[in-house]
């Protein structure tokens, strides 16, 4: 890697400190510089060029050339540049992504809440849901419920809803408001002869207990990711949302359904709610809401909690919560055109073909020696490595061969993620079937790299 101080990898090294990465290894060895993208490709500013196989973040789901959401940027910047949503003032995209999004997502959420990122939308869900408590009376009713690997974000709210050590250690997370469940991981944690639905059962029992023991009086909602993506791409075994739902109705529990990842075509419909049968009292969207042309999130909540927080926004003579961005009418107006092409292009029913198409290419490496489960719900994937395929023991040091195959992947020409022990996948929402068929190319010739041979 080239860090020679004048380079622009050794500018990097010397000015920026870049998020979720080891700073001094980054010292020795640099960025990867993307100088443009076109499509699924992005090209490093040597000329090379790779397929975006997370689609930057979980998120471009239009790729990285879509000129309508350029020309709907400069529109709306010649028009209104920036206006704010504070104190009643209002412009035409942020209403209009408004109103388009209480239409196109499951009944019962009527009301909608724009912030900048998914963590800052889950951050404003805790205070969302702290003030609406308040406001009906319940204002012991705090506590959250998320679940180890959970993905949620890295603000100190969402930071301690998020279930990953990585981003608690040396932060002092999580608070105390916090509590974590299980991973609905079935390979993973299933024990012997306990079948999905048992295994549901099981969590569903902890879950229960856990609420039990703290006081439903206590606790506000339940937080989870549809298919937990961050954690790395854990599908929810059989009956599992289900039997979720049922305890959290029960003891009268909130059901935030963060699709942050999930949504807008990913599971191979339109919301991952959809998918699993979840019916949320909150639903959060961000990342592909516009194809991460523009930062936006969208919190998107039931009439129920909207009453609450309007009439102590009445008592108290503001809802006090906001930011600058919030709304932004350049991020709302590509977010309505991004949608615009979703629906146009039936890109949901592309990504459930090609995720097909991807994940029968990966599952030939369900008998690799070293891989231990193949498995994704849409267009999501992940292939786990494990050091013993019989005891399902991961990789000392953990990551070891996620990580190796993840570079080497990147040195033919395939950007993709390692989470764990897990190499994730998650393209743009466009790609065609040539394209997933020379990913997997890519894909093939990266494991036959690392383990100098392909599977028998």
């Amino acid at each position: 890697m080239n860090t020679i101080p004048n380079s622009l990898q050794g500018r990097d090294v010397k000015y920026l400190l870049h998020p979720v990465t080891n700073a001094r290894a980054h010292e020795r060895t640099g960025p990867l510089v993307i100088a443009r993208g076109e499509g699924i490709y992005v090209f490093d500013d040597a000329g090379k060029e790779y397929i975006e196989g997370l689609a930057g973040l979980w998120s471009v789901g239009l790729g990285f050339s879509e000129t309508r959401l350029i020309d709907a940027a400069k529109k709306q910047l010649d028009t209104l540049p920036y206006m704010h949503l504070f104190a009643s003032k209002g412009q035409e995209p942020s209403i209009l992504l408004a109103e388009k999004l209480v239409e196109m997502t499951p009944a019962g959420l009527d009301r909608v809440h724009f912030t900048n990122s998914g963590s800052e939308a889950n951050d404003t869900v805790v205070k969302m849901v702290w003030f609406y408590n308040n406001a009906i009376g319940r204002p012991q009713k705090k506590k959250f419920i998320g679940r180890i690997k959970g993905y949620h974000g890295i603000t100190i709210a969402a930071g301690s809803l998020t279930g990953i050590p990585a981003n608690h250690k040396g932060f002092d997370l999580p608070l105390d408001f916090v509590r974590h469940v299980s991973t609905p991981h079935y390979w993973r944690f299933g024990q012997d002869g306990e079948t999905e639905e048992q295994f549901s059962d099981r969590l569903a029992a902890e879950l229960e207990a856990m609420i039990l023991a703290e006081g439903p009086d206590t606790v506000a909602a339940f937080i989870g990711e549809p298919l937990m993506g961050a954690g790395g791409v854990i599908v929810p075994p059989k009956g599992y949302w289900e039997k979720i739902q049922a305890v959290c109705r029960k003891y009268d529990i909130l059901i935030v359904a963060d699709e942050v990842i999930n949504g807008f075509g990913r599971t191979g419909n339109m919301f991952a709610c959809e998918t699993y049968g979840i019916q949320p009292d909150v639903l959060v969207l961000s990342k592909q809401i516009t194809s991460s042309y523009q930062p936006l999130a969208a919190i998107v909540f039931s009439d129920a909690i909207y009453q609450g927080i309007a009439d102590g926004s009445e008592t108290l003579g503001t809802f006090g919560h906001g930011y600058t961005t919030s709304g932004h009418p350049v991020a709302t107006a590509v977010g309505l055109e991004n949608l615009k092409i979703i629906e146009e292009r039936d890109l949901v029913s592309n990504a459930r073909a090609m995720g097909r198409i991807l994940r029968d290419g990966l599952a030939k490496y369900a008998d690799h020696p070293n891989v231990g489960e193949v498995r994704g719900e849409g267009l999501i994937a992940a292939v786990e490595f494990v050091s013993d395929k019989a005891t399902k023991a991961g990789c000392q040091p953990v990551g070891k061969l996620a990580q190796a195959v993840a570079a080497a992947c990147q040195e033919h020409g395939l950007i993709l993620r390692a989470i764990g022990d897990a190499v994730c996948f998650c393209p743009p929402m466009i790609i065609t079937k040539a394209q997933t068929q020379e990913l997997l190319r890519r894909f093939d010739a990266a494991m036959a790299h690392v383990f100098k041979e392909m599977p028998a």
